[in-house]
């Protein structure tokens, strides 16, 4: 498994392009201009198949027309977000000086889905609270550790936002006890600031579930 991190858009998202042994897969939360993310993927001569976004914010889908079309097999978002990226109330770019009003995404996962892009394997963690959809997705190969990525869900030290549209610090919790059933050793890559695994933030995230703040 191949991974390789983007700092992309204003407010540096962390854009993630995941790749098979043989050079297939995925983008996640294109966020700003993918020039540079383009022009790594012609590099390598990447199959790209599908861009999947763990939630529907402005700073997760800034770049998407811009890579959209070398997705083989489209863009997927969780279904209680697809409508956000063609109404700019809902993706909060018109708060920001701008109008993302995008073309809806080719398909819609649920919790629990099963993704497979060439050797990979995804399975869709539905984790709202930051948005109602926002959603993790646990990458499996054969012959590599899996790795989460955890949007603004999880952050090292740190959650997402609860106080803006369609977001509950309740449900936020609620979503972290559902990752706190993975294995302390998972590498979790946030969609802002650096990795850090599941233990650690059990350790010393103070949202834990169970700790007190």
């Amino acid at each position: 498994m191949f991974l390789q991190r983007f700092a992309l858009g204003a407010l540096w998202t962390n854009g993630y392009l995941v790749l098979d042994d043989e050079g297939r897969g995925f983008f996640v939360d294109p966020g700003g201009d993918p020039r540079e993310v383009i022009l790594e993927m012609e590099r390598k001569g990447v199959g790209l198949e599908y861009v999947l976004l763990t939630h529907g914010h402005a700073d997760h889908i800034g770049g998407l027309s811009e890579i959209r079309h070398k997705a083989a097999r489209g863009v997927l978002v969780h279904e209680d977000d697809a409508l956000m990226l063609s109404h700019p109330e809902a993706n909060l770019s018109i708060f920001v000086g701008e109008k993302l009003d995008l073309q809806p995404p080719e398909g819609q996962f649920r919790d629990g889905d099963i993704i497979t892009a060439g050797n990979l394997s995804v399975k869709v963690i539905h984790t709202p609270g930051h948005t109602r959809g926002s959603s993790c997705f646990l990458v499996e190969e054969a012959g590599f550790d899996p790795v989460l990525l955890s949007g603004d869900t999880l952050f090292a030290g740190s959650v997402g936002r609860t106080d803006l549209p369609g977001g509950d610090e309740a449900i936020l919790l609620a979503s972290l006890e559902k990752l706190s059933a993975l294995p302390d050793t998972i590498r979790v890559l946030p969609g802002h600031g650096p990795e850090t695994t599941i233990g650690e933030e059990k350790r010393r995230n103070p949202f834990w579930p169970g700790r007190s703040r």
